[in-house]
């Protein structure tokens, strides 16, 4: 149950294990690709977090891939805290910093379509994606048999 107010904010340096050990949770399931805490260093000033009385609950991070295309990656939430709209913050908060890139377009490959889709993103097919998107996939177990949603949010 929560007790305090959930805040989403930019990540800072001291959040980084916080956001390994959200996303190798759901990594050990197959539900998205880890991260190295050197990686996420690296990768830092992509992150937002969703925090609760100090601690991280939620994580997202918004990737450039140029031409104004971006991915929403690396989405997490605690698993007590799942079911209380904290992806549903850190999506919108992510799109929001792509838009000011307007017109752009903003993807996702999701086992949670619902999510994305009542922030106004649509169902589109994989290969709309240039194959340079898809290099992240070569490290994932499913690369041969992905059974992820590609879903697609055009900005005006």
């Amino acid at each position: 149950m929560t007790s305090g107010q959930v805040t989403i904010r930019a990540a800072l340096e001291s959040d980084i294990m916080a956001i390994h050990d959200l996303l190798a949770e759901y990594a050990r399931r197959q539900l998205l690709l880890g991260r190295t805490p050197e990686d996420l260093h690296y990768h830092r000033g992509n992150f937002v977090v969703a925090e609760e009385d100090g601690v991280v609950i939620g994580c997202g991070a918004l990737r450039d891939f140029g031409s104004n295309l971006y991915e929403v990656r690396s989405l997490a939430v605690a698993p007590t805290h799942v079911g209380k709209r904290i992806g549903s913050q850190l999506v919108t908060q992510l799109v929001e910093r792509a838009r000011s890139q307007r017109p752009c377009r903003v993807f996702a490959l999701t086992y949670h379509p619902q999510l994305f889709i009542r922030l106004g993103f649509h169902r589109v097919s994989k290969e709309l994606f240039p194959p340079k998107i898809w290099c992240d996939c070569n490290r994932c177990p499913k690369k041969d048999h992905c059974d992820e949603d590609a879903i697609l949010m055009e900005i005006e």
